[in-house]
């Protein structure tokens, strides 16, 4: 171990820790040093194991401290989905409260507890809050048909999705181990499914860029770990984007970081795998 290695993980033995940041070497770095790099970035995709309470109170930090510097972010998430966007502006503006909200919107099983202070906070901060995630019954009908058979929707239905016909490259590491996975039994159709989703989710946040402020985007992990998924249709339409992603890992002690975690992003962020599941 390293000299400095040695001297924090002295210094951090005897306290429990929640969390640690590490940039794409995985040398330990800042809270501060990220909040500087996503201030410049375009993009921020911030990606999330689903039920990590620690993840989803950072989210919720990142943004509040990017509006105590007066930057007022473009927010957007996987968990809503497109066709839901009137019910959310409507939500944002006042004109339906919590309980017309979740009757009327397809909801996460988790959204109150980790993703509905996001919307608050945008509500009360009049911040544009972006669903970026395909309807799931359009990704279950490409699992079953493949990316042709949304040329057989409708007009209405397909302005909740990106434009047709969708890019896939199944040779893409990711997409690839989902063929795998599922061995001889496995169908392309399958990384189609999670490829429509990454590209309706990199086609909103295109759609809905702010240049004077980023776009912070709230995701799972596999959406944009090792800069594929949205990250890859967001620099095939856009190759100039500034994109930073933020890829969460859970181990049993945030320090040191795992080495097949580190690079999987611009930022690592590391967090205690004992902490208390939110579902």
């Amino acid at each position: 171990m390293h000299g400095q290695e040695r001297a924090l993980n002295k210094s951090l033995s005897h306290s429990p820790l929640a969390y640690a940041i590490y940039d794409e070497t995985g040398k330990p770095t800042s809270w501060a040093e990220l909040i500087e790099e996503v201030k410049i970035a375009d993009v921020v995709l911030f990606g999330e194991f689903h039920d990590d309470p620690i993840v989803h109170w950072l989210q919720h930090e990142l943004i509040l401290d990017l509006l105590d510097t007066g930057i007022r972010p473009v927010l957007g998430a996987e968990m809503l989905e497109t066709d839901d966007q009137l019910i959310i502006d409507e939500f944002l503006k006042g004109i339906i409260n919590d309980d017309k909200f979740e009757s009327s919107a397809t909801l996460w099983p988790n959204h109150f507890t980790d993703y509905h202070p996001l919307l608050i906070t945008a509500r009360e901060r009049e911040l544009a809050f972006i669903a970026t995630n395909i309807p799931r019954r359009y990704a279950s009908f490409v699992y079953q048909r493949g990316l042709k058979a949304l040329e057989d929707l409708s007009l209405e239905a397909k302005e909740f999705l990106p434009p047709l016909p969708v890019p896939f490259d199944v040779s893409l590491p990711g997409y690839n181990a989902m063929l795998s996975m599922g061995g001889n039994h496995s169908l392309e159709t399958l990384p189609m499914a999670q490829a429509i989703r990454d590209a309706t989710m990199a086609h909103f946040i295109s759609a809905n860029l702010n240049e004077e402020v980023p776009f912070v985007h709230f995701n799972g992990t596999y959406h944009s770990q090792d800069r594929e998924g949205i990250v890859w249709y967001l620099q095939n339409s856009n190759p100039d984007l500034e994109i930073l992603t933020i890829h969460s890992h859970m181990q049993a002690n945030v320090f040191p970081p795992d080495t097949n975690a580190v690079g999987r992003g611009t930022y690592l962020l590391i967090t205690n795998e004992r902490m208390t599941r939110t579902h």
